[in-house]
């Protein structure tokens, strides 16, 4: 069965943060990937080729509506200004067998980081992470059920909740 890329979340965390500060989760991600690509050694010799693997590259991409406010968007880009590394976490929302999030974990330099204005009135945040090293697979304890809805709101009935009533009304 496909996978929905709904399921996965995208945090981020400064170097310099002391030990017990949580990481900032990246808000109104509309899009990421991660990739690693071994680069191929292909020589040709009197008795044949031969193919062997060479460097390894590894990288997140990440995209998101922009929000100034957003302090994991602002996380990549301050780590970006100041040339620092950065800690990234792909989180998998739902529990595995053993009641924990599956995750990859990794140091990175960002490479890039662009907000770009188009056509829709949108503003987007796109960024390049380059791994340091190889990422890490392991497991996180569950997040708190904040951090699993962070972009949701839940049903409400009429006039349950909601704002002041307009002037005039």
């Amino acid at each position: 069965m496909a996978r929905s890329g709904r399921k996965s979340l995208i945090l981020v965390q400064d170097v310099t943060k002391t030990l017990g500060d949580g990481g900032e989760l990246i808000g109104d991600l509309s899009e990421h990937s991660h990739s690693i690509e071994n680069e191929l050694l292909d020589e040709q010799t009197k008795f044949g080729r031969i193919l062997d693997y060479g460097n390894t590259s590894e990288s997140f991409e990440i995209t998101a509506y922009r929000d100034k406010a957003d302090k994991g968007q602002d996380a990549v880009a301050t780590a970006l200004r100041n040339k620092r590394q950065i800690k990234i976490w792909e989180v998998d929302r739902e529990l595995n067998a053993n009641g924990k999030h599956d995750a990859i974990f990794a140091y990175a330099l960002v490479e890039s980081c662009n907000v770009d204005s188009s056509g829709d009135g949108l503003e987007e945040l796109s960024s390049t992470l380059q791994v340091i090293g190889e990422s890490q697979p392991g497991e996180l304890d569950p997040f708190p059920p904040e951090m699993l809805t962070f972009g949701q709101y839940g049903f409400e009935a009429p006039g349950e909740t909601g704002a002041e009533p307009a002037a005039g009304a």
